[in-house]
């Protein structure tokens, strides 16, 4: 008998011990008294293919998937969970299971319950449609397989990636291979280069802001490569997509630049925040505090987020920005940038460089006097 696809892939056809392993799963959790509607946990601390398993047989049932983040300190995973109140928390991988499970719900059955931290650092648990997701896949387009997704799915933005790539009937590959896809963050990407030899691949980048450097350095390294980058958030999906010359907003989704910031109305975007159980719908318009510009063909610059500006010597300076330029120094593999409390200035620019061949403090001054104001 024919195993349907969650609804959340779509009717792609799903690799066999997986889509079995997702209606043993839901068999499972309806055992449990999962319902639509319900809402689960899974530990991210598994195998990716059992995680993907759990949440795909939860959407077969029409129940939403809260991923545990292994990092989390025991207060942190005790607030998230009083947030979502799943009805059950597993792990493990599932025992597939022949016996079909019809699929439920509708297009706007919540699914996915993703976290981002707030300005308290306590993990905020969102709420997420189907719709909203299958729109975002729509929206970033077909990619060619196998796909390679070589962070934790406790991520949105790789649980995003691998869902995706199930979505395209692209298949995920257990490692980074010649051809096919990779979906990496910019810290990722410059690794992938120190690596890289010459081959022919898509790259999928999101998370932060790519510098023109780093950018101009893709194409020097994969000149038979694409590099297609997203800018989004856990609360708007995506929001513009790059391929070529600038950021572009995603059809249907409307941008307003408020005193700087950037504020969303989307049809891709999350249904509010769950709070001790229950749902607090988000507004039409919603903002993240990125503060970006918007030229006269549409095309978006992003400076980075609104709270993470440093007040230095009356000057008021993004942590993002100075991230971007000096993740291009040859030999950066990433980059924080906080503010270090000083007498006269304030807050005086730090910069905490991650390298493997750390450059010269010569060159990290030069590309920032180069690239900054």
């Amino acid at each position: 008998m024919t195993l349907p696809s969650p609804p959340i892939v779509g009717p792609a056809a799903l690799p066999t011990r997986l889509l079995a392993q997702a209606h043993g799963a839901a068999h499972a959790l309806r055992a449990r008294g999962v319902t639509a509607g319900a809402r689960i946990a899974v530990l991210g601390d598994g195998e990716a293919s059992a995680v993907l398993a759990w949440l795909l047989g939860a959407d077969l049932l029409g129940a939403a998937t809260l991923v545990v983040e292994p990092r989390w300190t025991p207060r942190e995973r005790a607030a998230v969970l009083e947030d979502a109140r799943p009805a059950v928390v597993v792990g493990g991988a599932p025992e597939p299971s022949s016996v079909p499970v019809v699929p439920s719900g509708r297009p706007d059955t919540a699914f996915y319950l993703p976290t981002t931290s707030g300005s308290t650092a306590r993990p905020k648990v969102l709420v997420r449609s189907r719709d909203s997701w299958l729109r975002s896949f729509a929206a970033l387009g077909p990619v060619p397989g196998p796909v390679h997704i070589p962070g934790p799915l406790s991520s949105s933005l790789f649980l995003f990636g691998a869902l995706h790539a199930l979505w395209c009937g692209a298949g995920l590959a257990p490692s980074d291979v010649d051809g096919g896809t990779v979906h990496v963050v910019p810290a990722m990407l410059a690794g992938l280069l120190d690596r890289a030899e010459h081959r022919q691949q898509t790259v999928v980048c999101g998370g932060a802001h790519l510098g023109d450097g780093l950018r101009a350095r893709f194409a020097r390294v994969l000149p038979g490569s694409e590099l297609v980058e997203y800018y989004g958030s856990a609360e708007h999906s995506l929001i513009a997509v790059r391929r070529g010359d600038r950021l572009r907003p995603v059809p249907g989704v409307e941008l307003d630049v408020r005193d700087g910031a950037l504020w969303v109305r989307s049809p891709l975007s999350f249904d509010g925040y769950l709070r001790a159980g229950r749902v607090e719908r988000a507004a039409d318009w919603t903002t993240v505090g990125d503060r970006v510009d918007i030229d006269a063909s549409g095309g978006l610059t992003v400076h980075g987020r609104g709270a993470a500006t440093i007040a230095s010597g009356g000057r008021l300076v993004s942590a993002e920005e100075v991230e971007a330029v000096l993740r291009d120094v040859p030999g950066v593999d990433d980059v924080l940038v906080t503010g270090s409390p000083h007498a006269t200035y304030g807050a005086l620019v730090t910069a905490v460089i991650q390298a493997r061949r750390p450059p010269s403090l010569r060159s990290l001054r030069a590309a920032a006097r180069a690239g900054l104001e």
